[in-house]
């Protein structure tokens, strides 16, 4: 699967803090994970905005690399669309440790209550794991 074939708009990039990632990262051997939300009705724009201001940040914190950020473009499926995004780890042992401690940080727990506090943003979750095609483009920021 090539990921600039994702048809999407608005494509945010974390800040440079948030992208470094750990330094052990090789592109051809990481593990990719693309991550799916549905946001819950008119929940898209608090969404987007909890990325943008705490999650790709907290993400970096924990040693997650962020890859890039989609915005889908709406459909009558999605009249929101949905927030595409990928992270890229170096193990499926690092992520899963990586989004223990993402789960239980007190900062993130913090803003979980303080953006959901007139409801969850978030009504569904897909994931898909991937590793780099030996023939696809550099993927991860340089």
């Amino acid at each position: 699967m090539r990921l600039g074939m994702i048809v999407a708009t608005g494509l945010m990039m974390a800040g440079t803090a948030a992208q470094a990632g750990p330094a052990a990262l090789d592109a051809k051997t990481a593990v990719y994970e693309l991550r799916t939300y549905y946001p819950a009705p008119g929940k898209a724009a608090a969404l987007n905005a909890r990325f943008r201001e705490h999650t790709t940040a907290l993400f970096a914190k924990h040693g997650m690399t962020n890859v890039a950020y989609w915005n889908e473009i709406a459909t009558e499926a999605a009249p929101e669309g949905r927030l595409i995004y990928v992270l890229a780890y170096p193990s499926r042992a690092a992520r899963d440790a990586d989004w223990a401690a993402f789960g239980t940080d007190p900062e993130w727990r913090k803003v979980v209550a303080t953006s959901e506090a007139a409801g969850k943003l978030v009504t569904r979750v897909d994931s898909v794991f991937m590793n780099a095609a030996d023939y696809s483009p550099p993927i991860l920021p340089r």
